[in-house]
């Protein structure tokens, strides 16, 4: 008998140790975190693919046919304007400019001869007219040898670096033949494309005149130590892709960037007055982006927003909220529409300048 009463009295302690465990639990109840959104002066960097080229890169080509007698610099070389960088063999050309000066000699003795002559009134007029005319034909052919001659020395026409040689020295050099490509890198233009939309923004959000400063990330993933500036903007886009190309000038006193590089153009947009809210604060449905908004008694409704852009952490708001709009910040996975809460209201500047501490 006292055997029956004591597990009696063990079941209804565990009873009610049961009931108050269950009571204590429907009374706690979970406090979620919520914020505002807020207006503020921010920036936005959008990244651009980009090609780097040399103001001027050139094709270095023979002009006259013969074979390469001299090289005098080599591939990777910097070198002045006026250098003399190769040497076509000269021979025949010396030996026609030489039978030149003699014909233009014989030509002046006539005409000075004739001109005596007339002077005197022996010849006619006409006699020293075709003599003076025999004259200059021959100082014009004199001119155009000593322009060959000059053709066989290819010399600099900048300040600038040697590509890659294309012949061999002893190579017989046809007229017009491809010798090296020449750079100027001392300014490079750096070239990237830019979507309409994007370049209408762009247009739009110019308050001056003055040149935007633009940075580029090389393909070593770090930033070239000078700033460069859009200067040019082509005409037309591409129909195909609905880009337009810009180009940016960066000086390159160290020679470091060179023609043909790749990396990314860094284009920093000023945004004043921004509507900024947690990027961790929103979720996605159907590619629309929604947030939950507490209602004055307290309860969540999903609200949908648009996006203007979007920076690491944070979203910018076009539509969909204002600045006394409570949305909540964690836990959007644990309620549900309408749903009634109680929550810690955080201040906006507070949650925005410690983002990576609220990013999952």
């Amino acid at each position: 008998m006292k055997r029956i009463f004591m597990i009696m009295g063990l079941c209804a302690l565990l009873c009610i140790t049961s009931c108050k465990t269950e009571k204590e639990g429907k009374e706690e109840k979970t406090e979620f975190l919520v914020t505002n959104p807020v207006k503020m002066d921010t920036t936005m960097t959008q990244d651009y693919v980009c090609q780097v080229r040399s103001i001027q890169h050139i094709e270095l080509r023979a002009q006259e046919r013969g074979y390469l007698e001299k090289i005098y610099v080599d591939e990777g070389d910097f070198v002045k304007k006026g250098q003399l960088l190769f040497k076509i063999m000269p021979r025949l050309y010396e030996a026609e400019m030489q039978r030149a000066k003699a014909e233009a000699n014989f030509a002046e003795i006539e005409y000075q001869n004739t001109k005596r002559l007339a002077d005197s009134n022996v010849v006619a007029p006409n006699e020293l007219a075709m003599a003076k005319a025999k004259f200059d034909k021959a100082k014009a052919e004199l001119s155009l040898t000593q322009v060959h001659l000059d053709f066989t020395e290819i010399r600099a026409p900048f300040d600038g670096i040697i590509d890659r040689f294309h012949v061999r020295l002893g190579s017989l050099i046809e007229e017009g033949e491809l010798l090296t490509n020449f750079s100027d890198n001392s300014k490079m233009w750096v070239y990237f494309n830019v979507p309409e939309a994007e370049y209408l923004d762009y247009k739009t959000k110019a308050e001056n005149h003055d040149k935007q400063k633009v940075n580029l990330l090389m393909a070593n993933n770090k930033m070239f130590k000078y700033p460069g500036v859009i200067e040019t903007i082509e005409a037309d886009f591409n129909n195909e892709t609905g880009n337009i190309p810009f180009r940016a000038t960066f000086p390159n006193p160290d020679g470091l960037l060179r023609h043909g590089e790749t990396g990314n153009i860094h284009l920093t947009t000023p945004l004043k007055n921004a509507l900024i809210i947690p990027q961790k604060a929103t979720f996605e449905v159907l590619d629309k982006k929604y947030v939950y908004v507490i209602t004055k008694d307290n309860k969540i409704q999903s609200r949908e927003i648009k996006i203007a852009a979007e920076l690491p952490h944070i979203f910018i708001i076009s539509e969909g909220l204002s600045l006394n709009d409570k949305i909540l910040l964690e836990g959007l996975r644990l309620v549900k529409e309408n749903e009634k809460i109680e929550y810690k209201l955080e201040k906006p500047e507070y949650v925005i300048s410690h983002l990576e501490l609220y990013a999952e």
